[in-house]
């Protein structure tokens, strides 16, 4: 059976690109405001619209089989993508793999990926908006499912 994690999600609905995330993540994280060092980014999707997007925690994670140093491996205790800074030599290979664009280059130690502030995200609790969560792929499922159902009986 497989362990069950926990991963990001962000409500497209209510995320208005403000970047506040950014700035939480990089100064939990780095000790400082930028963007640039932030594990979470912003994605236009409109030319004035932007959303947030973070790494899914695949199960079998293209960007860990893309990274020709095995710098990348995934956490048994809680399935994040952990980065080895010393074997990491930011070829952006892992970047290129990723469906999501969820994987940035830190302008110094090379590719850097959410690894959920061990279980208290600094992007879920500085969202204004409500937008981030902090749930399991189980939970967004079962949305799924209600919803889906509830469009049937629409029809």
């Amino acid at each position: 059976m497989r362990a069950v994690h926990k991963l990001l999600t962000v409500d497209s609905e209510k995320c208005n690109g403000c970047g506040v995330c950014e700035l939480a993540c990089s100064a939990e994280k780095e000790r400082v405001f930028n963007p640039a060092k932030s594990r979470i980014r912003m994605a236009k999707i409109e030319p004035t619209i932007d959303t947030a997007v973070v790494c899914r925690f695949c199960e079998d994670a293209p960007c860990i089989a893309a990274c020709p140093r095995d710098a990348l491996t995934k956490s048994e205790k809680n399935g994040v993508i952990l980065v080895d800074e010393k074997k990491c030599t930011g070829c952006s290979w892992c970047i290129e793999a990723c469906d999501f664009g969820a994987i940035s280059l830190h302008p110094e130690k090379g590719v850097v990926i959410c690894d959920l502030c061990e279980g208290e995200p600094a992007c879920v609790k500085a969202c204004v908006r409500d937008a981030l969560k902090l749930t399991t792929s189980d939970v967004i499922s079962g949305k799924h499912r209600i919803s889906a159902v509830k469009s049937l009986f629409k029809e």
